[in-house]
């Protein structure tokens, strides 16, 4: 039995959906950590559904890498893996930039108002170590400008890629000392938003994001050091 604070039932009108969203935040969060194996029976009693919605609902987060089927047919959480996290990385980057090209021209002081009381939010969440609720503010802070954008496609695909990084910065969230900063990197942002400068808008957006791999680059390369010394 999985143990969470949830008490989740399914919605027989949504069961496909509400499984998949319920297994993949759970494994986003670490609920369902890496490499446990997942058994579709268990699950099904769990969340009070047939088996069929938890088999579809798993199929589909091993399409986008969040659960790996083995040869034998265990299906397990998929490990965090670095290797091609700044692919993902970059790709937001880039798409958050397009959203806020798209965004830009109707952003009003509210909107900013908004991102600095978010920003307040995560320092607040930093500052007591409360990882899930930093990470998911800092999504937020993110989500003011994506929301603006009039790319209802651009969203969809930001959305999918954005739960991978929520996932692995709430995996190296404790480990990376540093996190803080991206606190000043976000007031960077608001900065230049009420200047009116896209172009230094979309160069600390860029920067946030590559501020943010390299925090946990340098954690995982010094990790990788000391195992080598070790052996």
């Amino acid at each position: 039995m999985i143990h969470s604070d949830s008490t989740q039932k399914i919605k027989r009108t949504s069961v496909r959906e509400e499984a998949y969203i319920i297994l993949r935040d759970w494994i986003v969060q670490g609920i369902l950590t890496p490499g446990r194996q997942l058994r579709d029976k268990e699950l099904a009693e769990q969340l009070g559904v047939s088996r069929t919605p938890i088999r579809e609902a798993l199929l589909r987060l091993e399409d986008e890498g969040f659960v790996e089927t083995k040869p034998s047919r265990s299906t397990i959480v998929s490990p965090i893996r670095f290797d091609g996290v700044l692919n993902v990385y970059s790709i937001v980057w880039t798409l958050e930039k397009l959203a806020m090209e798209q965004a830009f021209e109707i952003f009003e002081d509210k909107h900013l108002m908004e991102m600095v009381a978010i920003n307040h939010e995560v320092k607040k969440a930093i500052h007591e170590g409360n990882q899930i609720v930093a990470v998911q503010k800092d999504n937020d802070f993110h989500s003011i400008y994506i929301n603006l954008s009039t790319n209802d496609e651009l969203k969809r695909i930001l959305s999918g890629l954005k739960q991978k990084l929520i996932r692995i910065e709430l995996y190296y969230f404790d480990q990376v000392s540093d996190v803080h900063h991206s606190i000043d990197e976000h007031n960077k942002i608001i900065q230049a938003l009420r200047q009116k400068n896209l172009t230094k808008v979309l160069e600390v957006i860029e920067k946030n994001w590559k501020e943010s791999f390299l925090r946990i680059q340098t954690h995982t390369e010094c990790e990788k050091s000391g195992e080598e010394k070790n052996e």
